[in-house]
């Protein structure tokens, strides 16, 4: 490798790491914001249904490569990251504009269990997908594969337990 796309590479894994250490703290740190007057209440089921989606369609780009069609999955693949980035910002602007809402069901230990596990992985899942896509983008298909039996059904459970919550803490809204 020429050392300009070497040093390119290096740019792109700071880039990786500073996204992956970045994204949780600036969540964690918003939840600490609270900006009154704005109503954005909707959004629960919007990014609900933006994690549903999200599923469906890792579900199409696993079919998609699987079919050897890889400009599909390549497109799947960017679409999902693009959900997930408009689930962050909604995510992140209900919160910092709504009081948080307790879970009042009877499964308090299962919906507990769900949420902190969507919660860790979420965190986990930042790099392991970043490193996943830069691999396929490197050419380096070996490697993306490898990557990709852990990052794809980690970013699957992140996307289902995200609506799994939702409908569990839906009906405790105010």
């Amino acid at each position: 490798m020429e050392s300009m796309e070497l040093n390119k590479l290096k740019k792109v894994k700071r880039l990786i790491y500073i996204f992956s250490i970045v994204i949780p703290l600036a969540v964690a740190l918003l939840f600490g914001v609270k900006i009154e007057g704005v109503d954005f209440s909707f959004l629960p089921p919007f990014y609900a249904s933006i994690n549903a989606l999200t599923a469906v369609v890792l579900v199409g780009a696993l079919l998609a490569i699987k079919s050897k069609n890889k400009m599909l999955h390549q497109r799947l693949i960017q679409f999902a990251f693009i959900l997930s980035a408009i689930f962050l910002l909604t995510y992140v602007a209900y919160h910092i504009t709504s009081d948080s809402t307790s879970y009042g069901g009877e499964a308090k230990m299962v919906y507990y269990f769900i949420l902190t596990s969507h919660i860790l992985l979420s965190v986990i899942i930042i790099p392991i997908v970043l490193f996943t896509y830069l691999f396929a983008w490197q050419g380096d298909f070996e490697r993306h594969k490898k990557w990709t039996r852990f990052a794809w059904p980690l970013w699957m459970y992140v996307a289902v337990t995200g609506v799994v919550v939702y409908w569990m803490i839906a009906p405790y809204y105010v």
